[in-house]
């Protein structure tokens, strides 16, 4: 049995969906593609795939891991299970003939890093990193500048992700001492800052558990702010508060990258869908997209889920498996995500500067340090 594609009588992958908390908006997505074709969800809870399949119009779950793996039907995994999770459900897709998506961070722990790349070296089967804020208007717009040399030479990076998500705190598993929002939040500004500047060789960070993260029973920092040293002098900022109270959306973006380069210097602003350059001559251009546009990212309540930007990536990376290309990050880009968040982490441990190259040496990936 193989799948149809909606449109035409062309074969299209077909997708199995691990973990449908985060996985919500992977079903929307797929469901709405033309370019893959959904066969199984999956959740250790039967509940949540109850209420998913009713959510969806859709009809074939199961509980058992094992048995969406053993279906020859299934092209593609997608992982959206808790981070320590990662490591095992991607070698057990890798193993079973599978291609995978796998939502960030691709791991938590670089420990597993060597024997993924090896799996996979094996198996020549693709792996793709859902680093979906890559996948959304105003950073496609961006890159788009950036690419075409809109604003020079690029001099420095800054980029944050600030959000009011004290109702975290309310959750059991968010107290929790492997909970870390370093991994869950701080990943997507940091995965924008190694897109523009890969070569990071140094982090230096600070962080604390706020007042509110204290009164809860947090176990670790909620409030962090760093800066990158890349091997070229370049550096870059990042930083993350997560319980604290916002500014309105009209002041501050919870979300935003800055570009400065030689030439001018542009700003992209997740949530508001808007994005701004400005030319040598101060000349400042702003494009922001519409209700339509809104829509298709965010399907949900408020702007939870963004479906959009899963089915951006999943229509990518389905088209790199028909097509024979590379789709990135790929698990090469996602292992260097991991070693720059694992090396922060160790920086607000030790309160000290923290080496890249010396944290992959410790794992055994010295011979990949000059490929990420």
């Amino acid at each position: 049995m193989r799948f149809k594609d909606k449109h035409n009588d062309g074969e299209v992958p077909v997708l199995g969906i691990l973990g449908l908390g985060e996985g919500r908006s992977l079903i929307s997505a797929a469901l709405e593609s033309s370019k893959l074709a959904l066969k199984t969800i999956c959740d250790i809870s039967e509940d949540a795939c109850r209420q998913r399949c009713v959510e969806f119009g859709f009809d074939h779950y199961t509980t058992d891991y094992q048995q969406m793996l053993n279906d020859e039907d299934i092209d593609i995994i997608a992982i959206y299970t808790p981070d320590h999770l990662h490591a095992q459900h991607v070698t057990m897709a890798l193993q079973h003939g599978k291609h995978v998506v796998c939502t960030k961070p691709f791991i938590d722990d670089l420990k597993d890093a060597k024997a993924l790349l090896e799996l996979q070296q094996q198996t020549g089967k693709k792996v793709f990193v859902g680093q979906s804020s890559r996948f959304f208007e105003p950073a496609k717009k961006q890159r788009e500048d950036f690419e075409a040399g809109e604003i020079g030479e690029l001099i420095t990076i800054e980029s944050h992700y600030n959000a009011d998500h004290r109702w975290f705190l309310e959750k059991k598993w968010a107290l929790e001492e492997r909970f870390k929002w370093l991994y869950g939040g701080l990943s997507h500004p940091v995965d924008f800052i190694r897109w523009y500047l890969p070569n990071v060789e140094e982090v230096m960070g600070y962080g604390m558990i706020s007042a509110n993260g204290k009164k809860a029973g947090l176990k670790n920092e909620d409030t962090m702010h760093f800066i990158f040293k890349a091997t070229d002098g370049r550096i870059a900022r990042v930083s993350g508060v997560y319980t604290s109270p916002i500014q309105p959306a009209s002041r501050e973006s919870g979300m935003s990258t800055v570009l400065r380069g030689t030439e001018g210097a542009s700003q992209a602003d997740y949530h508001e869908l808007r994005y701004a350059i400005t030319s040598r001559d101060g000349t400042e251009k702003i494009v922001t997209w519409g209700d339509s546009t809104l829509k298709y990212y965010f399907r949900f309540e408020g702007q939870s889920h963004h479906a959009g930007e899963y089915q951006n990536y999943l229509e990518y990376f389905a088209d790199s498996i028909q097509k024979g290309f590379t789709a990135y990050p790929d698990m090469l880009e996602g292992i260097g995500t991991v070693a720059l968040l694992q090396a922060m982490d160790e920086s607000l441990k030790t309160g000290q500067p923290v080496k890249v190259a010396e944290l992959l040496n410790r794992y055994g990936l010295d011979s990949i340090n000059h490929k990420l």
